[in-house]
C-alpha cells in the first residue's frame, strides 16, 4: 500500500480503499470461506452456500466499507442479507468462530494491521456478526427494511435512542 491510497492526501480512504479495494475483500473472502469450508464449527452452517459466496459476501462488506453499491443494486441490499439469516438459529460460539477465523485469513493475506483499520474492521465484525445471530434466532422479530450499515473509521452504533 501506498503512503496516499486516495489520490488526494487530504481525503480520508474508505475502509475499502484502505484495505486494497474490492480486489483485496475479494481475495480475502475467498480465502476465508476456502477455511470455513474445513471448518468443524462453521463447515455445517455455509455446507450448501453456492460458489459465489464468497464474491457476495465481498460485495456486501465492500459497500459496507464505502464502495459501489453492488450488493443492494445487484442482490437486494440489506434486507436480502437479513433474509439469509432468518431461522438459521446461529450460536455464539460459531458467530465467535467466524469472527476469529476471518481475522486469521486477514492477517495471512496481509490485510492492513494497523490499529485504526483493524479497531474499525472488528467494530463490524463484532457488531455484524451479533446482529446475524440475533435475527437468526427461531423467535426473532425481524425487521428486513433495515438500511444498508455504512461503515468508516469511527462508528457510534448503538441499541439506545436519544
Amino acid at each position: 500500500m501506498s503512503d496516499t491510497p486516495t489520490s488526494d492526501p487530504k481525503m480520508v480512504p474508505t475502509l475499502l480503499e484502505w484495505m486494497g479495494g474490492i480486489g483485496g475483500l475479494e481475495h480475502l473472502m475467498e480465502v476465508f470461506y476456502t477455511r470455513v469450508a474445513a471448518d468443524e464449527l462453521l463447515e455445517p452452517v455455509f455446507r450448501s452456500m453456492s460458489p459465489e459466496h464468497a464474491k457476495h459476501v465481498a460485495a456486501f462488506v465492500g459497500e459496507v466499507f464505502g464502495g459501489p453499491k453492488t450488493y443492494s443494486e445487484g442482490y437486494g441490499g440489506h434486507p436480502a442479507m437479513i433474509r439469509h439469516h432468518v431461522g438459521r438459529a446461529l450460536s455464539d460460539a460459531q458467530r465467535k468462530r467466524w469472527v476469529t477465523l476471518l481475522l486469521e485469513c486477514a492477517d495471512e493475506v496481509g490485510a492492513p494491521d494497523d490499529p485504526e483499520f483493524r479497531s474499525a474492521f472488528v467494530a463490524y465484525l463484532e457488531w455484524g456478526s451479533r446482529l446475524a445471530v440475533i435475527n437468526s434466532q427461531p423467535e426473532a422479530d425481524v425487521t428486513t427494511e433495515a438500511p444498508m450499515p455504512s461503515w468508516g473509521w469511527g462508528e457510534v452504533k448503538g441499541p439506545y435512542t436519544k
